[in-house]
C-alpha cells in the first residue's frame, strides 16, 4: 500500500479530512491535478460566508434565532420532494449539518484558529412566504480572512503532516480511475501532468508525461464540481430553469471541471440530484481576470432597481439578495428573454457606496488581511465606495455611469448588440417607485424590504443606504449595471450516508471509498435540496469533509 487512505483533491474537503486522518495517525496521499500554489482549491477565492445558527454575533445584534427557526428555513428552502430516493440522505444531511450550525460549529471553528467578523449578514432573504425560501434573520458570518483564512490552518496542518511523514503531496497528478474490485476501493490510476509553475487559478498545462497508480486500503473522493464546464453546465440544467443562457461568465477556476462526477459513476458510485445547480444572476466581467471568463458576483444590498433586459422591472421575489434562483428562473422561462443573455441594475452613487460588496478573498483585501482597522475605516467611517467596487465602477465593462436617466439608458444601450431599452419606459417604472420613499410605509414590496432591513442595526449600519430617490440629483450620478449569469455551485453528486461512505447504485456502501465537499452535493448528495441559504458552501466542505476523514480513519484503525 501506498498509503492508509488516497484523498482525491486538494480542496477545502479534502484538506479536512485529511487533517483529521493524520491527525489520528493515517497515511495519507494527498492527490490533486494542480500544483502546490492551489492547495485550499476554489476555497481560497470565497468570501468566506459561514453559516451559523443562535450565534454570540447574532446575539449581540439583537438578532433572536433558533434551531426551530433555521430547520424551518432549510426544509422550505431545500424543497425535499425525492425523500424515498435522491433526497433519503440529503434530509438526514441536512438536519446533522443545521444541527451542527447551531452547535459545536463555532467553537470548532476557534479551535481551529478561524475567527468571525463581529456582523452578521443578512442574504437569501428569500420568496416572502414564511414556509418558503429564504433565511428569516441574518446568518450569514464572515470569517476574519475570507475563504483564505478557512483554508490557512487546514493547508499548514497539511504541510505539518507532510514534515512528520503522515503526508505526501502527488501534485500535478490526475485521477482517471478508480480502483474498486470485488466490492472494495483499493487505488486510483491517473495521468501524471508536466510540471506547471503557473500562480494559483491561472490554467495550466494538460500535457501528459507519465502514468500512475496509488494503493490504499480507502479513498475519499473530493475532487468539487462543474462550474468552469459550460458544457456540462448545459447538460444537466433543468427544465425548470429555463433555457441555459448561451453566454456565461465562471466563478470558478478552469480545474473546477466535474471530472470525477463520471469517473466515479464509471467505478459503480451512484450519483443523484445532478439536475440541480446554484448560479447567480448578479455576475460580471471581471476586469482583472485570473482564469477563462472570470466573473465576480455583486453581494447586493436591497435598494438597486432591476430590470430585465427589455426594461421592464423584475417583479417579486426577484429583488436585490432575496431570491437567487427564482430571479434565474424568472429570467430564463419568460419567452420574450428567450434570445438574452443578461439584465441590469440601476442605482445611484450612494446605493453604490454603502450597499455594493463583491464576493471573493481578492475583491476584500481588508478582510483578507485580517486588518481590523482598515475595514471600519474604509466600509464603516470612509466615503466613498470600498476601492475594489470603486475599481469597477471606473474599469468594469459592465458599468456606466451617467448625469441624467436618459444619458445612462443610451450608454447602457451601448453594451448590447442592439438598444433594447427606452428612456421614457424606465423613468415611468422609476418615477413610480420613486413616489413610494416619500413615507415611512410603502405598497412598493422592494421600499418595504429597505425599511425592513434598516431595522437590523447591522444593515442600518454598514450595508443599506438611507431610502432616497433614484432619480435624486443629490444622490448621484446615476450607475447601470449590466449583470450576467454566473457559474458557481452543483447541489447534487455522489450520494454518501452520514460518515460520508459513497453508495453503489444499489443504494449499499461501497467498501472503502468515501466522498466529501462539492462532489458530495456537500452530503448525501444533495444537502441542499433546490435552494441554498447561502454561508453553507464552505460549511458544507467542513463538516462532510470532517465526517468522511474520521469514518475513514475508523476503518483503516
Amino acid at each position: 500500500m501506498d498509503a492508509d487512505v488516497i484523498v482525491v483533491g486538494a480542496g477545502l474537503a479534502g484538506l479536512v479530512a485529511a487533517h483529521e486522518l493524520t491527525s489520528r495517525g493515517r497515511r495519507v496521499a494527498l492527490v490533486d491535478q494542480e500544483n502546490a500554489a492551489n492547495l485550499g482549491g476554489q476555497a481560497f477565492w470565497s468570501f468566506g460566508g459561514l453559516f451559523l445558527v443562535d450565534s454570540p454575533e447574532q446575539r449581540r445584534l439583537g438578532v433572536k434565532d433558533s434551531i426551530d427557526l433555521a430547520w424551518s428555513d432549510w426544509r422550505g428552502s431545500a424543497a425535499f420532494d425525492r425523500t424515498d430516493d435522491e433526497d433519503s440522505w440529503a434530509v438526514r444531511w441536512a438536519r446533522a449539518y443545521v444541527e451542527f450550525a447551531a452547535g459545536e460549529k463555532r467553537s470548532w471553528l476557534e479551535g481551529h484558529g478561524i475567527k468571525l467578523l463581529p456582523t452578521v449578514g443578512w442574504a437569501e432573504r428569500g420568496d416572502l412566504r414564511a414556509d418558503g425560501h429564504g433565511n428569516s434573520v441574518p446568518r450569514f458570518h464572515i470569517a476574519w480572512g475570507t475563504g483564505t483564512g478557512v483554508v490557512e490552518p487546514f493547508v499548514a496542518y497539511a504541510r505539518k503532516a507532510r514534515a512528520d511523514g503522515l503526508l505526501t503531496f502527488h501534485h500535478r497528478h490526475r485521477v482517471d480511475e478508480l480502483i474498486v474490485e470485488d466490492g472494495h476501493a483499493s487505488g486510483v490510476r491517473g495521468t501524471v501532468l508536466a510540471d506547471d509553475d503557473s500562480p494559483r487559478g491561472v490554467p495550466s498545462s494538460r500535457e501528459r508525461v507519465a502514468d500512475f497508480e496509488l494503493t490504499a486500503r480507502a479513498v475519499v473522493v473530493t475532487s468539487g464540481g462543474i462550474g468552469a464546464d459550460h458544457d456540462i453546465v448545459r447538460r444537466y440544467w433543468p427544465e425548470r430553469l429555463g433555457t441555459p443562457p448561451a453566454r456565461m461568465v465562471t466563478g470558478v477556476p478552469a480545474y473546477v471541471d466535474g471530472r470525477m462526477l463520471d469517473i466515479s459513476a464509471a467505478a459503480g458510485v451512484r450519483l443523484v440530484n445532478r439536475d440541480r445547480m446554484w448560479h447567480y444572476t448578479e455576475g460580471i466581467q471581471n476586469w482583472d481576470p485570473i482564469w477563462p471568463g472570470h466573473g465576480i458576483r455583486i453581494l447586493p444590498g436591497p435598494s438597486s432597481m432591476w430590470f430585465d433586459a427589455l426594461g421592464r422591472r423584475l417583479p417579486d421575489p426577484c429583488l436585490p439578495g432575496y431570491d437567487t434562483l427564482g430571479t434565474l428562473r424568472h429570467l430564463r422561462t419568460d419567452p420574450a428573454l428567450a434570445g438574452h443573455d443578461h439584465s441590469w441594475f440601476v442605482l445611484t452613487r450612494r446605493i453604490v457606496e454603502k450597499e455594493f460588496a463583491l464576493s471573493g478573498s481578492e475583491q476584500n483585501p481588508d478582510i483578507t488581511a485580517k486588518d481590523k482597522g482598515a475595514v471600519l475605516r474604509d466600509r464603516l467611517l470612509g466615503k466613498g465606495a470600498p476601492g475594489p467596487v470603486d475599481a469597477f465602477v471606473r474599469r468594469g465593462a459592465d458599468f456606466v455611469t451617467a448625469p441624467t436617466l436618459e444619458q445612462l439608458v443610451g450608454r447602457m444601450n451601448g453594451l448590447t448588440d442592439t438598444p433594447l431599452l427606452d428612456a421614457a419606459g424606465l423613468r415611468r417604472q422609476i418615477e413610480a417607485r420613486d413616489l413610494q420613499i416619500a413615507n415611512p410605509y410603502s405598497k412598493d414590496s422592494q421600499v418595504q424590504g429597505i425599511r425592513n432591513a434598516r431595522r437590523y442595526i447591522g444593515d442600518r449600519l454598514g450595508r443599506v443606504a438611507t431610502p432616497h430617490r433614484i432619480l435624486d440629483p443629490d444622490a448621484g450620478p446615476l450607475i447601470g449595471v449590466k449583470l450576467h449569469v454566473l457559474t458557481r455551485k452543483t447541489l447534487g453528486g455522489i450520494q454518501t450516508d452520514l460518515d460520508s461512505r459513497a453508495l453503489g447504485a444499489d443504494g449499499a456502501p461501497i467498501d472503502g471509498l468515501y466522498a466529501a465537499g462539492e462532489v458530495a452535493g456537500f452530503g448525501g448528495g444533495g444537502v441542499h435540496g433546490y435552494n441554498a441559504l447561502e454561508g453553507t458552501f464552505l460549511g458544507g466542505c467542513l463538516f462532510s469533509g470532517r465526517a468522511a476523514g474520521r469514518a475513514a480513519a475508523r476503518e483503516t484503525g
